[in-house]
This record gives structure tokens, C-alpha cells and sequence, in this order.
């Protein structure tokens, strides 16, 4: 597992016709190689408002059809129920995802950005 890496993670609600989510891993590596069970995951949904917290995401890295990384909504998920593998960010795309990190969290005003 490495930061980056799109799993489909079940939800776990029988109630609800969407059973799996898919999720980016967003943990620094020395996290998710230590002994802590969970990591910090962000959601990909298949909406896209347009918000700089929000990353467009395709084929390419693992979703089914065009979707987009939710910054704004970071989780922490059990390393074990991340098993169900589908695809991996590209470089461009976890610096897409550090900038929009920072905006989501208010690094950026910080910066002065």
C-alpha cells in the first residue's frame, strides 16, 4: 500500500444501492508502513463542483468514469479493509492532490496563496 493507491472500499450499508466507495490513500509512507491500523483516506465521487479541493480523476487511475477526489472530506479507514486494489494516482496527479491538501486544510492562506 502506498500513498496514492484508489481502493473500493464496502460501505457496509444494506440500505444503500452504492455498496462500495472508492478512496485515495492520502497518508504520509511512514504512516501506512508503520503499525497504526487506519490511514487517511479522501472519497471520490462521481460529481464535480468545480472546487479547488476537488481533484478530476478517470480510467486512467482506477475509477470506472469520470469522478473527482473530494479533499474536504478526509476519513480514516482500517488498513484492512483497504484489500480491493483498482488503480494508482500519477505523479501529476498526487501534486494536484498535495495543492488541493492544502487548500482543503488552510495551508494555502498560511502561504499567502
Amino acid at each position: 500500500m502506498k500513498r496514492g493507491d484508489v481502493y473500493r472500499v464496502y460501505k457496509g450499508n444494506p440500505y444503500n444501492s452504492k455498496k462500495y466507495r472508492l478512496f485515495v490513500v492520502i497518508s504520509r509512507q511512514i504512516l501506512i508502513d508503520s503499525k497504526f491500523s487506519t490511514v487517511i483516506c479522501a472519497p471520490v465521487y462521481s460529481r464535480y463542483d468545480g472546487l479547488s479541493t476537488q481533484i478530476k480523476i478517470d480510467i486512467e487511475e482506477g475509477a470506472k468514469h469520470f469522478s473527482s477526489i473530494h479533499c474536504d472530506e478526509l476519513v480514516s479507514i482500517r488498513k484492512s479493509s483497504l484489500s480491493n486494489y483498482v488503480g494508482s494516482l500519477s505523479h501529476s496527479k498526487i501534486a494536484e492532490l498535495n495543492e488541493s491538501l492544502k487548500i482543503a486544510v488552510g495551508l494555502a492562506e498560511l502561504n499567502g496563496e
